[in-house]
């Protein structure tokens, strides 16, 4: 914490943020859906302080009290935006459900070591005080209230909108965009307040990809390619940018830290390619690809070519380095992006894929001729799944990283890991020229959990991270 009299959560700059504290324990929300194991969600503390008896343990597991939830991602109900508000205090975890659309609010203020379910938000005010579901997103705002965007409506369909929380008692307020502006899909947003904007992104209908990902999906329009750039005081949509085949299913989207910035990026899940957004001179919105990981021709999988599937991406807090993964290739990516037009790989690491030397998939061309990994075994346990969610340690050192997308497309393209369980994993990081290298002294193995191997998801920091925090 940046010292100074009255401060509110968080830090005042991103730059002070990363001479924080060093973390000593996350919270990752563990899943049971579609693994057989009749069991409900759960919010793992996991200890990462290598000076602690229990480095590398799961040291508490708060269960849900509901079955089939899907835990996904988690936001805080005060951040690095509420940074000027003495009156507020970062204590609580939001926990949006992604398949039962129920809403957790959890107590990780009392005893950050023991978090505790503080309130639910039950799928019905969802469905009637906003007409959505499937809540993804969680942003806090300076304001006090807290928004999250969603992925669907009750029935299943396509709708990108955002339901907005009381930030004191986490009731419903209603709805953040104006009626009948909701964008055909939802996903991920970031807003920039002093440039007036927020912008969103796109997944697909949840009815399509709830039990997997079928192709003929995209070619239905059941899947989406668009950023939807929003008016951040009137809460209008301003524009949409179409990134096209090149740009379908984008996902994580980032602004530069700098919250003056007029930039960031998005990956592209199916396209493999890292958009740049920019505002220009006219004053719209632009993007422009900026990353392209070629797909491999194949024999042995479902299509002829595989994609690498960017599922996660960030930023380091100093807004030199992006870094994202390859969820079916296996691989993490470091670029320095110094200069934002012309990101250069600096690090590369393979953590398991689908493309594995040992596997049943043949690589017959692949335009970065890059030889077929061998499977990666830490302390005894080999990687099933490839590298998805991604948490960067805030002085930029340390990348966090687990392997599960979602149970639907774990149990789809990753079955071992259904069996085997997921794990978290740690890279050490070159934050002065760039590199990327394993940390083989550390595993977190989801596969040995007391109720049966579980799918961890998401990285938080009890202090806030690079995904969570957003300066004004």
């Amino acid at each position: 914490m940046a010292s100074c009299s009255g401060c509110g959560p968080g830090y005042r700059s991103p730059l002070d943020a990363m001479k924080g504290p060093r973390e000593e324990i996350v919270y990752l929300p563990c899943i049971y859906r579609n693994t057989g194991t009749l069991k409900p969600d759960y919010l793992a503390t996991v200890d990462v302080d290598p000076k602690s008896s229990t480095y590398c343990q799961v040291i508490h597991r708060l269960p849900m009290p509901n079955l089939r939830d899907e835990l996904h991602h988690s936001g805080w109900n005060a951040c690095s935006s509420c940074f000027g508000d003495a009156s507020k205090k970062r204590n609580r975890l939001i926990l949006p459900s992604l398949i039962s659309s129920r809403i957790y609010v959890v107590d990780v203020g009392t005893d950050p070591r023991a978090p505790k379910i503080h309130k639910m938000v039950e799928p019905v005010d969802l469905y009637m005080k906003c007409g959505l579901a499937n809540p993804h997103t969680s942003h806090c705002l300076g304001s006090g209230q807290i928004m999250i965007s969603c992925m669907g409506d009750p029935s299943g369909n396509g709708k990108g909108g955002f339901v907005l929380l009381d930030g004191e008692t986490f009731e419903i307020i209603g709805n953040w965009e104006r009626p009948d502006e909701a964008a055909p899909f939802g996903y991920d947003f970031w807003y920039q307040p002093r440039n007036n904007v927020m912008i969103s992104t796109e997944w697909g209908a949840p009815r399509a990809l709830i039990d997997g990902f079928n192709p003929a999906h995209v070619k239905e329009g059941r899947y989406g390619s668009c950023l939807h750039v929003w008016d951040w005081t009137s809460h209008r949509k301003l524009q949409t940018l179409d990134l096209g085949g090149e740009g379908a299913i984008p996902l994580e989207v980032r602004f530069l830290h700098e919250p003056s910035a007029t930039e960031g990026f998005v990956g592209c899940a199916l396209g493999g390619t890292v958009f740049r957004f920019y505002k220009t001179p006219k004053g719209d919105w632009a993007a422009e690809k900026v990353i392209s990981v070629p797909s491999k021709k194949v024999e042995g999988w479902m299509l002829p070519e595989m994609p690498g599937l960017i599922t996660d991406i960030l930023i380091s807090l100093d807004d030199r380095f992006l870094y994202f993964s390859n969820w079916l290739h296996g691989d993490i990516r470091q670029y320095d992006i110094t200069d934002r037009r012309s990101p250069r790989l600096v690090g590369q690491v393979f953590l398991g894929g689908s493309i594995l030397s040992d596997g049943p998939v043949k690589v017959l061309k692949d335009p970065e001729n890059q030889q077929q990994p061998n499977p990666r075994i830490i302390q005894g346990k080999r990687i099933h799944g490839g590298p998805q969610m991604l948490q960067l340690s805030l002085d930029g050192r340390r990348l966090y990283v687990t392997t599960s997308l979602y149970s639907g497309w774990d149990k789809q393209f990753y079955p071992d890991m259904i069996r085997e369980g997921s794990v978290m994993m740690q890279i050490n990081v070159d934050s002065v020229n760039g590199g990327l290298s394993l940390n083989e002294d550390f595993l977190v193995d989801f596969g040995k959990e007391p109720d049966g191997p579980a799918l961890a998801h998401e990285l938080r920091y009890p202090g806030g991270d690079c995904t969570s925090d957003i300066w004004l």
